[in-house]
């Protein structure tokens, strides 16, 4: 008997092994551990430092799958650089990456970003137009994490003494920008028309309002010579050589823009949500004198272009189910309240832009709310950041005088045609 029950735990024990064995062999990247363990989250350079305290929180709730944040350039294109190089080679360095949305398609098509199950993520509380930017060929490869839609700031003070209302159109704005702006010693507008991203949504922002595209049919079609789209390219080239759109701005990103608002230089400004928070800062000149209002476009309200964030898995995931529950986790109504209150970002989570203590605090969560819902993606591509760079290469040179719009126009067609078919 002894024998044998020495022979029965023998067995099981044998037993047990090989099935510990197997599940380290099903675990496959998970490394025998069914994909749970300690993950990195790959970002652009955090500016409000909002996104290590969210962390935290994740870790002191799983500390036996802690998140690593890696920062990476402010700069959006630095940072796709390295992401891309890195993924390109295949490394797990990246678990989770928090992707720009206008890369998400780029990085499905390539391959490196693993498909998602909608059926474990919160996607009925977001806001109804975040999802398509998670999307390729209709399969959902990103979870929405931030939204961004351009908004139009303007010196309240100024117009109230105008007796003008805040624009809702092209010519409007202009008109504003071209004969209030000079009578208080102001510049009329600006954008971020440096070549870069920023440009390629500023333009991409105008064409769309102008009821164009550049690219259709999920990059599939060139849309860009038509008159639609060169007349979105004349409005910011015409305001350059009108001279209500400085020729300072034809240098500025994101925070130039912001600072010359900010320091009571603009009448207008297209920016992100977060500027509100930093103009009515403590010390801002322009602190209790801003308003915001949607884009807006030639003949109503503009459409503006779907910007923030989707966080996606490595396809080559040391952990994939710990990434995949960090995504869940960081999309939660939680962390989407701190995402806005701490981050200064815009949440995707849908119930916190009619939360009433929330609206009180950020008086524009309607305004963005209205934007978002009735913007676009920008243009889907396998070669986004081909389209990005030729979008932003060729306007500048039209904005700069070097080309006209239709010189432009046709020019960025042919291009675009060729990165299009280069697939």
């Amino acid at each position: 008997m002894a024998q044998s029950g020495l022979a029965c735990r023998t067995g099981r024990a044998i037993a047990a092994a090989l099935l510990t064995l197997l599940a380290g062999c099903a675990g496959g990247r998970g490394g025998g551990d069914s994909g749970l363990g300690p993950i990195t989250l790959a970002t652009g350079r955090d500016l409000t430092g909002y996104l290590q305290h969210v962390l935290d929180g994740w870790n002191r709730l799983h500390p036996g799958q802690r998140v690593t944040l890696i920062q990476l350039p402010e700069a959006a294109d630095e940072t796709y650089v390295q992401m891309a190089d890195s993924l390109r080679a295949g490394s797990s360095r990246f678990d989770v990456l928090n992707l720009d949305v206008a890369w998400t398609s780029e990085f499905a098509a390539a391959g490196w970003i693993e498909p998602l199950d909608r059926g474990r993520l919160p996607l009925s509380h977001l806001l109804p137009s975040v999802t398509s930017t998670a999307t390729f060929h209709g399969q959902l490869y990103a979870m929405p994490y931030v939204t961004n839609a351009g908004l139009l700031y303007y010196r309240k003070d100024i117009l109230a003494k105008a007796g003008v209302s805040p624009p809702r159109t092209w010519a409007q704005l202009s008109d504003d920008a071209r004969t209030i702006a000079p009578r208080y010693g102001l510049q009329g507008y600006a954008g971020q028309l440096l070549p870069y991203e920023g440009l390629t949504v500023n333009v991409t922002e105008a064409v769309q309002s102008a009821g164009g595209t550049i690219l259709g049919d999920e990059g599939r079609t060139v849309d860009v010579d038509s008159p639609a789209a060169r007349a979105g390219l004349a409005f910011l080239v015409d305001g350059v050589r009108q001279g209500w759109i400085p020729k300072a701005a034809l240098n500025f990103k994101e925070e130039e823009s912001r600072r010359d608002f900010q320091a009571g230089h603009l009448l207008f400004l297209r920016n992100w949500p977060y500027v509100y928070d930093e103009a009515n800062a403590a010390g801002s000149a322009v602190a209790g004198n801003v308003g915001v209002v949607p884009l807006p476009g030639e003949n109503g309200p503009g459409t503006g272009v779907l910007g923030g964030s989707d966080l996606a898995v490595n396809v080559h995931s040391r952990h994939p189910q710990t990434a995949r529950d960090l995504l869940a986790y960081l999309s939660s109504e939680g962390v989407q309240r701190q995402v806005l209150t701490e981050g200064s970002l815009a949440p995707v989570w849908a119930s916190l832009y009619s939360d009433p203590a929330l609206v009180r605090r950020y008086p524009y969560l309607p305004v963005l709310k209205q934007s978002v819902d009735s913007a676009v993606p920008r243009p889907k591509s396998a070669h986004y950041d081909q389209v990005s760079l030729a979008v932003a290469g060729i306007t500048s040179e039209a904005l700069r005088g070097h080309l006209t719009v239709d010189e432009a126009s046709a020019r960025l067609a042919r291009e675009l045609t060729a990165i299009v078919h280069s697939g």
